[in-house]
């Protein structure tokens, strides 16, 4: 067995920044004598030759046989690197390039200590649940996918209400009219399922959301869930409504009325690397900027008192 050590490492590709930074961690992550992967056509180009990578081409598993894939950019590429990690089951560790950023590890500046991390081993792994998606129609299935964030189903045109049924254990919640409703993790709690008034659910919970999206309903509050509950959402049949299928923002699929979403607890989680032990409240103060004037802390208070 080889003892060489191998890295992918992937970015947004119309991101110069993104660019700059992929070459300079390639650079170090090589003078560490470990092998640095890049999908082919992404930033394969910009540094083959100048630099000592290796191209991972279309129809290859870009993950097989790497410990980490290292990742650049805002949420949508950490969720792009978490897809291609998941089947191999290696851990993700994101670099924040973007805005918010919730599933990063370190932000821009942090670049040169997470490879001191990388090179070290000095990361551990966090397991993230992730949400099993099936689609059917008239009892076929026409899409089989996955989430770590969400799945929802959402009106296909601005002009039309949806019409929903939730189904929870197998037995009927309500029936809505609304632009949609978001199935969320404790991970994509701080995501979509935030932005439509869902609460943020810490990660170490493990549970499921289900937020309605403008529903015009008496009951149509959001909802948490146990993790073993089964999920699913019926396109009433008879009305004009189409839907949309998304999953993180990145896998779609069209629902006619009378099409059917079951959402599950997937048996295969998301591994994200992690390189330090600070709470989630931290994370939170830090991306949404929360004001936390006049906290004294336990501890100040006891030696007050």
């Amino acid at each position: 067995m080889s003892d060489q050590r191998r890295v992918l490492l992937m970015t947004h590709p119309g991101r110069p920044e993104a660019l700059e930074v992929a070459i300079g961690v390639a650079e170090r992550l090589a003078e560490a004598d470990i092998e640095v992967r890049v999908p082919a056509g992404e930033i394969a180009e910009s540094i083959l030759g100048q630099h000592p990578v290796s191209v991972v081409h279309e129809g290859d598993d870009p993950a097989s046989g790497v410990e980490l894939v290292v990742v650049l950019g805002g949420d949508g590429t950490i969720l792009r690197g978490a897809e291609t990690a998941r089947g191999a089951g290696v851990p993700v560790l994101g670099v924040n390039l973007g805005h918010v950023g919730f599933l990063a590890e370190a932000e821009r500046e942090d670049v040169d200590a997470t490879v001191e991390h990388i090179v070290d081993r000095a990361y551990r792994v966090e397991e993230r649940m992730a949400l099993d998606v099936v689609a059917t129609l008239d009892g076929q299935e026409i899409a089989r996918t996955w989430a770590l964030n969400e799945s929802t189903v959402e009106k296909a045109s601005r002009e039309r209400v949806l019409v929903l049924t939730v189904e929870i254990d197998g037995r009927p919640l309500s029936t809505w009219g609304c632009d949609g409703v978001v199935m969320a993790t404790p991970t994509g709690s701080t995501a979509y399922a935030f932005s439509a008034g869902g609460p943020v659910v810490w990660p170490g919970v493990e549970a499921m959301l289900v937020v309605p999206i403008s529903a015009h309903a008496l009951f149509a509050r959001p909802l948490v869930v146990a993790p073993t509950s089964d999920l699913a959402v019926d396109l009433v049949p008879g009305t004009e409504g189409h839907g949309v299928l998304w999953c993180d923002g990145r896998r779609t699929v069209d629902l006619p009325p009378g099409a059917r979403v079951e959402v599950s607890r997937s048996a295969e989680p998301v591994r994200l690397a992690r390189l330090s032990d600070s709470p989630f409240t931290d994370r939170l103060v830090a991306k949404f900027d929360l004001s936390v004037h006049g906290w004294r802390g336990r501890r100040q208070s006891q030696q007050e008192a």
